[in-house]
């Protein structure tokens, strides 16, 4: 064996780094923290990318709470109610039209034209 490695070391001499075993643990090290640990490098990529994508989720609906809240406090206020029901839910008054007015690049398209 060790013969095998003298030759390979005369063909190729940056190979001779290798006959070091401190160099081989530190090697072993290297590649057992960077790919085969629970803790490796590549799962806490995988890990940070997962906590981004939950902050920016977090961020999301603690803006739609806020939007929401907003929403509750104005409509606490009955004329607000109604406003609110005209707009959406189109309602109305006894004797009284409503007429909806639709512009063309509002209109959902689904291609049927």
């Amino acid at each position: 064996m060790k013969k095998a490695f003298e030759t390979l070391v005369a063909q190729y001499p940056f190979l001779k780094i290798f006959g070091n075993r401190y160099v081989l643990v530190l090697l072993f090290f290297t590649i057992w923290m960077l790919f085969l640990d629970n803790y490796s490098y590549l799962e806490h990529r995988v890990l940070n990318k997962e906590i981004n994508e939950l902050e920016d989720n977090k961020k999301y609906y603690q803006d739609e709470i806020r939007k929401d809240n907003e929403n509750i406090k104005k409509l606490k206020n009955p004329g607000q109610i109604e406003k609110y029901a005209r707009e959406k839910y189109y309602m109305k008054r006894e004797n009284e039209d409503i007429y909806i007015i639709e512009f063309e690049d509002e209109v959902p398209h689904d291609g049927a034209e």
